[in-house]
């Protein structure tokens, strides 16, 4: 590599919306310290809580400017003194901030690596990490999802949601998937869901509890909160395990906790990225089963559109107004 190098990144340059937050600024190629690998950026991936840390409205607040982007795939081109890895490896990496993965190139340490298999695409394990690792650790540590299960996913056709109906598949249970319009449904059969409801025309716990012959849903997956938790509760099968992955409707549901005791259910909490700080090794574990998964043919993430580097902004947008799908990916 030669001194003084130059490449592209994005940075907020100020806190506000993404079209007023974001500029592309040439810097100089980072060289890798001991313990880290420069990566060749190829593909990443967005986030609604990139728009977030653009607005300065997420719990990490750095410094500007800063580069934001928290999954990405490449390949190693150069690594730092005493690593596992070696050049040419092809990694998908989650670059912590201020230096994210809204860049050409970007140093990680090595722990923030992980090994994927030649025939994953990179724009496919860009889409990979936090979807599909959040929605395996909720239905294997935290649900125990088990085969002849009835899993309801909820907002079924987002990027967690299409994992979790495929992760859920591949588990062997029947997955019930909700969604907000006809395109979406669609997406969520394309998921694999064995039964999807559009949820601003029908009530889903009535169907819920038809398909399941009265039980109820055995794991319910929701990412939503509000109003859609207390309906879970509704449809919800004694032992079952409702998994709150997070607020997406902005309303945190309190919980009359003697509905929880008569119907005997758990209400269970998935908090991934503090999972992943106590055990790594354990994470590392779950990728291996995942790229097996992925191997199989059981998972592939839904990718909503490609999007050029200097796209990024009309990516974000779109992401904004919450009517894309799956996963929206920047491929360089």
């Amino acid at each position: 590599m030669l001194a003084g190098e130059k490449m592209k990144s994005w940075f907020v340059t100020k806190i506000g919306n993404p079209e007023d937050a974001l500029k592309i600024k040439e810097i100089v190629k980072p060289v890798p310290k001991a313990g880290e690998l420069l990566i060749k950026v190829k593909a990443f991936s967005l986030n609604f809580f990139d728009i977030l840390q653009c607005q300065g409205k997420y719990q990490e607040k750095p410094n500007l400017p800063f580069t934001p982007g928290a999954e990405a795939a490449g390949y190693i081109e150069d690594v730092g003194e005493g690593t596992s890895f070696k050049k040419g490896d092809r990694v998908l990496i989650t670059p912590q901030l201020p230096s994210g993965a809204f860049s050409e190139y970007v140093t990680v340490k090595e722990d923030y690596a992980f090994l994927i298999p030649d025939g994953l695409m990179f724009e496919d394990a860009a889409a990979m990490y936090i979807t599909y690792h959040t929605s395996y650790y909720a239905l294997e540590s935290r649900g125990n999802l088990r085969e002849g299960e009835s899993l309801l996913v909820h907002a079924g056709a987002g990027g967690v949601g299409t994992a979790a109906i495929q992760i859920g598949k591949a588990f062997g249970a029947k997955v019930i998937a909700t969604a907000g319009s006809t395109e979406k449904l669609d997406i969520c059969m394309k998921a694999g869901a064995d039964v999807v409801v559009n949820y601003n025309e029908d009530d889903f716990v009535n169907i819920v509890k038809k398909v399941t012959d009265g039980k109820g849903a055995d794991v319910i997956f929701d990412p939503v909160g509000g109003d859609v938790f207390h309906k879970s509760r509704k449809c919800i099968a004694f032992n079952g395990r409702l998994l709150t992955i997070g607020f997406a409707s902005g309303t945190i549901p309190e919980v009359p906790i003697n509905h929880v005791l008569i119907k005997d259910y758990s209400i269970v909490g998935v908090h991934f990225g503090y999972y992943r700080e106590l055990f790594p090794d354990k994470v590392r574990l779950a990728h291996e089963h995942l790229m097996d998964l992925y191997k199989l043919g059981k998972i592939k993430p839904l990718i909503f559109h490609q999007y050029d580097f200097h796209e990024v902004i009309d990516a974000l947008t779109n992401l904004e107004s919450r009517e894309t799908w799956g996963k929206s990916v920047v491929k360089i």
